[in-house]
């Protein structure tokens, strides 16, 4: 069995697999100041829920955009489980023709990205992550990772503008029924939404046309991703689990 783990900077996701099935998945906030002894009773009790023995644990392989955590983590698996877990960075010997001008710059979840996707879906493609930034990842008809996009996600502008604006206040994020708010709560949603998608879909025209492509896959996946890809246009698949399958393919090209 393997445990992979994907770091974020807002959400940490757990799954582990057996052969190439995801049994068990969870996600859980990134605990900024979690110990190796709490990890590990995290581990524990995620692996009690889902019905596994930590025992039957055998291999770990983490992708982390927050370093800190990935060494409590990398500590935890060493300490408890006896396992060095592979860490994701460009170094790795990996399918995957890195253009950036700087690899090493390229976060761990958009390597697992472009992994997974150049795996799963056609080329060209445009993989979008909604996290606590919103990411678009491009790859070239030949599955060559060119680079991408990187905004702030919808979630951090909104709360950046309700802490400077002294009248405005938090409101749920939700698509209201019409683009003109007959209220402030319905205003802030609209703006704060539709603006989102509307600089979402600008980009990947922008995108397109830069490829050339007639035709390109759009991947969706991230936490708000579900929420987003209704209003998003020409999406070929959303799959919340794509970092996840990314971290297990690395894994199976690093040991082979």
């Amino acid at each position: 069995m393997l445990l992979a783990i994907d770091i974020g900077n807002t959400n940490s996701v757990f799954g582990i697999f057996k052969g190439d099935q995801l049994i068990t998945r969870w996600r859980l906030s990134t605990g900024l100041t979690r110990t190796v002894d709490e990890s590990w009773i995290t581990i524990k009790l995620l692996c009690q829920e889902g019905g596994v023995e930590p025992a039957d644990l055998e291999h770990v392989i983490i992708g982390s955009v927050v370093p800190n955590v990935a060494n409590v983590f990398s500590t935890m698996t060493e300490k408890y489980l006896d396992i060095g877990p592979i860490i994701v960075d460009a170094t790795l010997p990996i399918d995957l023709n890195i253009k950036y001008e700087n690899p090493r710059q390229v976060g761990a979840d958009r390597i697992c990205n472009a992994v997974a996707g150049k795996h799963l879906y056609g080329l060209p493609q445009v993989i979008l992550d909604f996290g606590t930034a919103t990411t678009f990842d491009v790859l070239d008809k030949s599955g060559a990772y060119l680079g991408g996009v990187i905004t702030p996600g919808f979630d951090i502008a909104a709360r950046d503008l309700f802490k400077k604006a002294a009248r405005l206040f938090k409101v749920e994020l939700e698509f209201p029924e019409h683009v003109i708010g007959a209220t402030t709560e319905e205003s802030l949603q609209s703006g704060i939404l539709y603006g989102a998608v509307d600089a979402i879909n600008g980009i990947l025209v922008r995108i397109r046309n830069e490829l050339n492509a007639s035709k390109m896959d759009i991947v969706a996946t991230g936490g708000m991703g579900k929420m987003m890809v209704p209003h998003i246009q020409n999406v070929t698949e959303f799959n919340p689990d794509l970092t996840l399958q990314g971290l297990r393919l690395i894994f199976e090209q690093v040991q082979t």
